[in-house]
């Protein structure tokens, strides 16, 4: 075999070992930053409920990196990882077109900036992450669940700008998500 084909084979497993299994029924997230839940729904019907913590950063949407801020919006998720320090994350596709839309009209980001974030949402990747307007933002555990921790995550609204879940919860959350399903964040 080949260089390139011993590297194309590499390839495609790795591709095909990073992809989420695939949900057996599309399902649809709803999170509700007001009520703090997470809410999954077949058909536009809740299935099931999770209660989560949000963002630090206070109640407005997302604006700019660093904020700490929850985005609001519809998103999709691009990926479902392991992580070291939150058990589970699932990536979403922030900054959003709309996200994009709103903070060139508000001179947050350059034309050049917007035309990356558009281009990525046209060929079906991951927006840059590196803009002005933040990134890695996604669906999460706590990491290793201690007393504190688990009491902080039910009181307090704790991430940098994710949602969070309890780490047996975003376990359950698997069972319905794939790379693409819809993530809608509102107030």
């Amino acid at each position: 075999m080949n260089k390139m084909s011993a590297f194309i084979l590499t390839s495609l497993t790795l591709l095909f070992w990073q992809m989420p299994a695939q949900a057996i029924e599309e399902y649809e997230l709803l999170i509700k930053r007001s009520e703090k839940k997470l809410i999954v729904q077949k058909d536009g019907k809740p299935i099931r409920s999770f209660h989560v913590a949000l963002g630090s950063g206070g109640s407005k949407p997302k604006l700019e990196s660093g904020d700490r801020r929850t985005p609001m919006g519809k998103y999709h998720i691009t990926q479902v990882r392991d992580s070291n320090r939150f058990h589970l994350f699932m990536q979403l596709d922030y900054p959003s077109v709309r996200d994009a839309i709103n903070a060139l009209k508000e001179e947050r980001i350059s034309k050049a900036e917007y035309r990356r974030i558009l281009d990525a949402h046209i060929f079906g990747k991951l927006p840059p992450q590196n803009t002005s307007l933040g990134g890695a933002i996604g669906i999460h555990g706590i990491g290793e669940e201690t007393k504190d921790k688990v009491e902080i995550h039910q009181l307090a609204n704790w991430t940098q700008g994710c949602i969070a879940l309890r780490n047996n919860e975003i376990e359950q959350l698997t069972y319905y998500v794939s790379k693409g399903t819809s993530v809608t964040i509102t107030d």
